[in-house]
């Protein structure tokens, strides 16, 4: 498997093949933003729109591939606030449905941490439906869980779920030292 991060560009000319990729996460789902059925143009005008954060600096994009094939995505979000520019949001973790179970998100998060770290990040946030995988992921690589906020956001399906609010200080031990 390799990540790579993606330039404005490459996002934009990849953006077909990353609606699919959003689209197979909202139909296996996954409570990322958006509700079922999601059609494929709304995904790609929805990745043709990240572009232009890309190329602000305000998303950092990675995406996965084994075989020539887009297995799953992660992004972080920098805020433009002058008093919060040490911390970023990571946001739209998606592994598609035939690459979960292969270390594939693991391997996503890791690569946000670490380039996290290297661009002075010294505080990482998210925010993940309640009782799913991802929720699992999370805690199982050291993120802090600091609690729920009931009915906050629309599962695919429409009906209401909780989130849990992480956060992590990227390159920080986990053991708290």
């Amino acid at each position: 498997m390799t990540v790579t991060r993606l330039t404005s560009a490459e996002l934009r000319a990849g953006a077909d093949e990353l609606a699919s990729l959003l689209t197979d996460t909202v139909e296996g789902g996954a409570s990322i933003g958006f509700l079922a059925p999601l059609g494929h143009a709304a995904a790609v005008a929805w990745w043709r729109e990240r572009a232009d954060a890309v190329s602000a600096g305000h998303h950092a994009v990675w995406v996965a591939r084994a075989g020539g094939r887009l297995l799953g995505t992660v992004a972080l979000a920098f805020p433009d606030k002058p008093n919060s520019r040490h911390r970023a949001e990571l946001v739209k973790l998606m592994v598609h449905r035939d690459g979960r179970g292969q270390g594939v998100g693991r391997t996503l998060l890791a690569t946000a941490e670490t380039a996290a770290a290297a661009a002075g990040i010294t505080l990482l946030h998210l925010d993940t439906e309640t009782g799913s995988p991802a929720e699992s992921l999370y805690l199982s690589a050291g993120w802090t869980r600091i609690g729920a906020i009931p009915d906050y956001a629309a599962a695919p399906s429409g009906e209401l779920r909780p989130t849990t609010i992480f956060y992590k200080r990227p390159g920080a031990h986990t053991d708290g030292t």
